[in-house]
């Protein structure tokens, strides 16, 4: 890991905790949603369907994230990221973040500015703002992120609902993010298209939304792995689903890499996690247009393959104890 500090030379233990929070709040952007921010004992947030999409999620430092290989803008993004595909894999729009960070005594207070920059730019992608949150010192630094959201009157899109025939298809890119962080591991830097899509998810929260109205019958974000996710919606909703490997075109840069690195692309494609596509269930002869790639269907039966077999080339995605 990098040594800590740098930067403009102040720590989060000079600036005091009052003194941080005010730093940072200073470089957020309200967003139409947000009635009340930062400032009072909890936040005001417009909630015009009635219902609240909540969830939750943490990234820890030398688990999720290293400091050596994103900077405070890029972890921002990622932690934004990881909650808003959560709320777009409901059928919902995100409105607001809440945000604990947890730091050394010693991180440079720049750092922690920096991200929430990277934090309220993702935000601003789909009109949702950091409404407050929380700060705490600890030996490890820790980002967890709270997001809300709404479904606009319709119905959520849940794991429980595909059925035998519903068509599998999948909105954004997969394999990208893993590609990546495999390079990163081997000291490399390079392909910068593989290392960006690591560093910063390009998520495709307008699929969501769109997936609700055309009908999706389950849907889910793609964060530990296409197998391993499907597998949820299998478990679930008492399909089977069977991917067809040929639907996936892997490209160039992923192939050179692969070859470089010894690794089957096919790995990363159907078991990397961290590109927060979305991956959704939808009765056969629906029209999705160009955006959605089909990629296999449900069926009777129970379980996730791959052109009828079991997938036994890695473990199928990210478990956080293993």
């Amino acid at each position: 890991m990098p040594e800590r500090g740098g930067g403009d030379g102040v720590s989060v233990a000079s600036a005091g905790e009052f003194g941080l929070i005010a730093k940072v709040t200073a470089r957020l952007a309200s967003a139409p949603t947000t009635l009340l921010g930062p400032g009072d004992d909890a936040a005001l947030v417009a909630a015009p369907d009635g219902r609240v999409i909540a969830c939750t999620d943490v990234l820890v430092e030398g688990r999720h994230f290293r400091r050596d290989w994103s900077s405070a803008v890029e972890v921002g993004h990622r932690a934004a990221a990881a909650n808003l595909a959560d709320v777009a894999a409901m059928g919902g729009v995100a409105t607001a973040l809440l945000v604990a960070l947890c730091a050394p005594p010693d991180l440079d207070v720049s750092w922690a500015e920096d991200l929430a920059d990277g934090l309220g730019a993702e935000c601003e992608l789909v009109g949702a703002a950091v409404v407050g949150g929380d700060m705490s010192s600890s030996p490890v630094l820790t980002i967890a992120v709270t997001a809300l959201g709404d479904l606009g009157g319709r119905a959520p899109v849940r794991r429980d609902g595909a059925r035998p025939g519903d068509v599998v298809a999948l909105a954004g890119r997969v394999g990208y993010a893993a590609a990546g962080c495999t390079v990163l591991s081997r000291g490399f830097r390079s392909p910068k298209m593989l290392v960006e899509a690591y560093r910063r998810p390009q998520v495709p929260y307008w699929a969501g939304p769109a997936a609700a109205v055309l009908g999706a019958t389950s849907m889910i974000d793609v964060s530990d792995g296409l197998l391993q996710d499907l597998g949820h919606i299998s478990r679930a909703s008492g399909v089977a689903i069977d991917i067809k490997r040929e639907a996936f075109d892997v490209p160039p840069a992923m192939r050179d890499a692969a070859s470089a690195l010894g690794v089957d692309p096919y790995t990363w494609v159907l078991a990397g996690g961290d590109d927060h596509p979305l991956v959704a269930t939808f009765p056969a002869g629906t029209r999705l247009g160009e955006d959605w790639l089909v990629i296999g269907a449900a069926r009777e039966g129970e379980g996730v393959t791959v052109n009828g077999r079991a997938f036994l080339d890695s473990p199928l995605g990210w478990e956080h104890f293993r």
